[in-house]
């Protein structure tokens, strides 16, 4: 399996790339998104990749990121999503656009890839919305543990700093195992969306105070919700 390739950049196409590694060309298809990112011709490249194994036909698609890589595995698993259809959508939304598309259900978003009717857009985000949680912890927040995820007490000592204390204000209301877990991997994946530690941590309280049983894809959504443009 080849999973990574580094070399130089020798060819552009409308989709792909071709990478020189040590002497072998490399035909790549890539995203818009990737393609737009990616050097020129002559210069340094590296790229994340999946080998795509068919009986006549042997493809390498590539990525930026793991993240976008992992995307790219995931969405091939839902039902009429293949390699052309998944590559569209990394290519209009990006990993972070897909991550907040199937947290909050909004398939409308999905549907703006080129080639992807409104009944498949739904079925990515229902098929997906409980499976994702763990693609979109990858990366986390510095200082958590490994692949992004945190230990209980740090998840709960995270969520707990940003409860106000003081007169007038509730105690901090501390979240025990599975709880300060689900928090934990809330709090990771909204980092690895952009969102800043303290509206992040924020995010999770509010939604974890509002109701306690959630677990890490329910938490997720409703953060999101409570981070979304107001009006």
């Amino acid at each position: 399996m080849i999973g990574r390739l580094a070399g130089r950049l020798d060819y552009r196409g409308t989709d792909h790339v071709l990478i020189d590694v040590g002497g072998v060309g490399y035909v790549v298809y890539v995203s818009d998104r990737t393609m737009m990112a990616l050097p020129g011709p002559g210069e340094a490249v590296a790229l994340y990749t999946e080998l795509l194994v068919r009986e006549d036909l042997l493809q390498l698609f590539g990525f930026t990121s793991l993240v976008e890589k992992e995307w790219h595995r995931l969405l091939m698993s839902v039902q009429g999503i293949g390699a052309k259809a998944s590559m569209a959508i990394l290519g209009a939304l990006g990993a972070e656009g897909v991550s907040r598309a199937i947290s909050l259900g909004d398939w409308t978003a999905v549907k703006a890839a080129p080639g992807v009717g409104p009944k498949i857009a739904q079925r990515v985000v229902n098929e997906l919305k409980d499976k994702a949680h763990s693609v979109m912890a990858m990366g986390g927040m510095p200082g958590l543990g490994m692949g992004g995820g945190a230990s209980p007490s740090e998840g709960e000592a995270l969520v707990e700093s940003v409860v106000p204390v003081g007169p007038g204000a509730a105690a901090p209301v501390r979240r025990h195992e599975g709880s300060a877990a689900a928090q934990a991997e809330a709090l990771s994946a909204l980092s690895n969306l952009g969102y800043g530690p303290g509206e992040a941590a924020g995010a999770v309280a509010e939604a974890a105070n509002a109701e306690p049983g959630l677990e890490t894809p329910g938490l997720i959504r409703a953060a999101l919700k409570l981070l979304a443009p107001k009006g």
